[in-house]
């Protein structure tokens, strides 16, 4: 019988990552091969990893490393909080951002290929699996450049972002920005301005708006609250010269039809207009970062924080990944 001595298995372990006694185990069956064990663990993650292919990773943690003007976010997830904040886990995650980090990675699968003690990254996910007994995937990776990076990482390690920001030369960029990186991840945009829209899905979110806020009305006017003003628009996309031009005239024709002075109506218009916009921007607001409303200032947009910030501060790019 072939003697497993506590020094193979501590090897073993180091290797794989596996549980003491599993590695012992592996050992006695591979009758001290010290490959055929390997082999023998990696046998058994790819067959818990197809019992649990079909399983939602909904839970683990994103990571954010940066150097220089590299940054990168990677989400690892896993099926269970439990796991998501095992620090054999988190370690694991934070290895594969500094190998993504220093190999200059830019895609998941480039990431997947990279090797790990010989072994593509894509097949220790897989003995990851086998090992804690849960489905371990790459869930997402980003990687952004710039001069100025900005990073934050919220909700216990289930959101990342990363900002590339210029900041006018102001002092304190890095701390304003950082407030940037906080509001993004609570408010979740997915672009940075309303021209990044698809101008086809512009015109079916309006008239979905416009369906949702008039039935939302329908509610409103049975409980006897006061009604929302219907859109016709959904994003700055949609307000072209013309339509403002339109618009303006409109109110004015309002304002002689209540008998409202037309010396006065200077002091009344903008006001209109600004509301006008905003019940039409529905969709910028939901979706645009620099079109929100800024989470440590509601009173003005993100980009009216930025400018008020430093007149030439501006974020260049953003990144945002979650996991859960």
């Amino acid at each position: 019988m072939t003697t497993i001595t506590a020094k193979d298995v501590g090897e073993l372990r180091k290797v794989t990552g596996a549980g003491l006694m599993d590695c012992k185990k592996a050992l006695q069956d591979a009758e001290g091969d010290f490959d055929g064990a390997v082999e023998i663990l990696r046998k058994k993650g790819q067959k818990v990893a197809a019992k649990r292919a079909d399983r939602e990773a909904n839970e683990g943690v994103v990571v954010a490393l940066t150097d220089g003007d590299q940054g990168l976010l990677l989400g690892l997830g896993c099926e269970t909080d439990f796991v998501a904040k095992n620090e054999d886990f988190v370690a694991f995650a934070n290895e594969l951002a500094a190998l993504a980090l220093a190999n200059g990675c830019t895609t998941k699968e480039e990431v997947l290929a990279l090797e790990i003690d010989g072994t593509p990254v894509s097949e220790k996910l897989v003995e990851r699996t086998g090992i804690i007994g849960e489905k371990i995937e790459l869930s997402d990776f980003q990687r952004i450049n710039g001069e100025n990076l900005a990073s934050y990482i919220h909700a216990g390690g289930k959101i990342g972002v990363l900002v590339s920001y210029k900041d006018g030369g102001h002092d304190e960029g890095s701390q304003f920005f950082r407030s940037l990186a906080m509001h993004i991840a609570a408010m979740a945009p997915s672009i940075l301005h309303p021209d990044e829209f698809d101008e086809e899905f512009v015109v079916k979110e309006a008239e979905a708006l416009k369906g949702q806020i008039t039935v939302e009305n329908e509610d409103r006017a049975r409980l006897g609250k006061a009604l929302k003003n219907v859109p016709e628009f959904a994003s700055r996309r949609q307000l072209t010269a013309e339509v403002m031009a339109q618009v303006e005239q409109r109110i004015k024709d309002e304002l002689a039809a209540e008998g409202k002075p037309e010396k006065i109506w200077d002091k009344i218009l903008p006001g209109k207009l600004e509301r006008f916009i905003a019940d039409n921007t529905l969709l910028d607001q939901e979706r645009c970062l620099l079109s929100q409303f800024f989470a440590l200032d509601d009173s003005k947009s993100v980009e009216a924080a930025i400018k008020d910030f430093h007149e030439d501060a501006e974020v260049i790019a953003f990144r945002r990944v979650s996991v859960g």
